[in-house]
């Protein structure tokens, strides 16, 4: 299986549980069955490499990654490079090799990384828009930056969930409490695992909190692929306020010339990653490497990430074939924009206006491309204890101190196997949320969870009323895996089911 120079560590970031299928017996047969189903289905067409220089590209995403761990997380540049890790989806290390060190520039709050054949590329702080790439030959941005103002009380005075002050009664019957230590304790062990936080939600409250090298719990932290499922809560919000329903034809000015067959894509489809779009991803139970830029990765790299994705020509019919491409949490995040203007409200302040301020939530910055639009396939930061409350939003079946903000039913159909996977017998991804029903987690088979590469998870377990948040640096991801692994299985004798 030809996976590529990068894709084996962004596959087991990403949840795919490679190890555990290729222990089973017919793993060989139902891989080929799951491509020969692809290749019977395939429509006719070629992929159109995305434009630039895989080197500068790359380059980019090594600026922007130490711009946001600097100036967002607030990390020292000597730890945020260190902890990258060698097969960092966005900034190999075979890559960084070919640049020179970052240059740190503090005054203008930007990092530039230049190439040994003398390409500069530079990540600029473009204020609460977080850390964008500066396209190359441009000096600047391509939208104006806007302040989000936080309309929430302090956190410090305000109780949990809508605040950080913490509930001081006694806990209800059944923890273990010893058990819940230890399983802290172990997602922080060895210290290679890199884990930075790690916070445990039980019926509504935090039972369990620690923090890892240069963070704290008012520290926003990298989710890397979590911010799909971000993308996909805002498109529940618009659907709760009946902008959008889930079998509608996706309404993107780009489909709408008559006889255009992207126009059968249904929200639903784009939802489950499975539009049928055709770009290549390092994901790709197909992909080989032959040194051309993956477009999966171009979107965070790339000038305009909406126009791409909005003009990829169909691979398959839509609902078909389910891949992990970064395509439709793309066009999720334009639905948004498009949503947001249809609403008359102003899109770059909508998600902390219609969903995190609902939440309590105060730190997150979902970064831009140089055009101002969100790029939450996997660019986005938050507090653990933020990440916390969206899955306590899900926990809760989409409602908050009484309000419903998803419409109901939302957090279950996320939380199912998409058909398109299903078919491949893959029951691993449902609404932009991956599924546990290949036991990547030694936990119940309701669980669901986000899941960014480099180990970052907010998992959801209903039948345990429990959310974890762990998170870490990339480096750390391959200790940090078989950690989580067995933190969770000591979760699971701490905390009682549901009854």
């Amino acid at each position: 299986m030809r996976i590529g120079r990068w894709g084996m560590a962004s596959l087991l970031a990403l949840g795919l549980a490679l190890p555990a299928v290729a222990q089973t017996g017919d793993a060989a047969a139902r891989r080929e069955a799951m491509l020969a189903r692809a290749r019977a289905a395939e429509l006719p067409g070629t992929w159109t490499p995305a434009p630039g220089d895989p080197l500068s590209h790359f380059t980019a995403g090594y600026a922007k990654l130490m711009c946001s761990a600097v100036f967002i997380s607030g990390m020292d540049p000597a730890f945020a490079q260190g902890t990258l890790g060698d097969s960092n989806a966005l900034a190999a290390v075979a890559h960084r090799m070919k640049a020179g060190e970052p240059v740190i520039d503090r005054a203008k709050k930007e990092v530039r990384v230049t190439t040994k054949a003398g390409v500069t590329r530079i990540a600029r702080l473009a204020g609460d828009q977080g850390c964008v790439p500066i396209s190359e030959g441009d000096t600047g941005f391509r939208f104006t930056p806007k302040a989000i103002a936080k309309t929430l009380p302090p956190a410090t005075t305000t109780p949990w969930p809508m605040g950080d002050k913490p509930d001081t009664s006694p806990l209800p019957a059944g923890l273990d409490a010893a058990k819940l230590k230890a399983a802290v304790d172990t997602a922080f062990a060895p210290d290679d695992a890199l884990t930075q936080a790690y916070v445990v939600t039980w019926k509504g409250r935090i039972v369990a909190e620690r923090y890892g090298p240069q963070a704290d719990a008012n520290t926003p932290l990298e989710g890397w692929s979590m911010g799909k499922s971000v993308a996909a809560t805002l498109l529940g919000v618009q659907m709760q306020q009946g902008v959008y329903t889930l079998d509608q034809p996706a309404p993107f000015p780009e489909w709408q010339t008559p006889g255009d067959p992207r126009q059968a894509i249904r929200i639903r489809d784009i939802l489950q990653m499975s539009s049928g779009l055709r770009i290549r991803a390092e994901q790709d139970p197909e992909y080989a490497y032959d040194g051309r830029y993956p477009d999966h990765w171009y979107y965070y790299t790339g000038p305009n990430a909406f126009q791409w994705a909005a003009t990829r020509p169909l691979q398959w019919k839509p609902g078909t074939i389910g891949r992990y491409r970064n395509t439709d949490p793309v066009l999720t995040n334009y639905l948004v924009k498009l949503g947001a203007e249809k609403l008359g409200q102003d899109y770059l302040s909508f998600p902390q206006r219609a969903l995190f301020d609902k939440l309590g939530i105060r730190s997150a910055v979902l970064e831009t491309d140089t055009h101002g639009q969100f790029l939450t396939q996997g660019a986005e930061l938050m507090t653990a204890r933020d990440w916390a409350r969206l899955g306590q939003l899900y926990l809760q079946d989409g409602v908050w101190n009484g309000e419903r903000l998803l419409p109901e039913g939302f957090a279950k159909f996320v939380g199912t196997v998409a058909p398109a996977w299903a078919a491949d017998q893959r029951p691993i991804y449902g609404g932009l949320f991956w599924v546990n029903g290949d036991k990547t987690f030694p936990t119940p088979e309701d669980t669901y969870y986000m899941a960014g590469a480099g180990g970052q998870w907010t998992i959801i377990i209903p039948s345990h009323d429990l959310v974890v948040v762990r998170l870490g640096r990339y480096a750390g991801e391959r200790v940090a895996r078989e950690n989580v692994r067995r933190s969770l299985g000591l979760l699971m004798q701490a905390v009682p089911p549901s009854t």
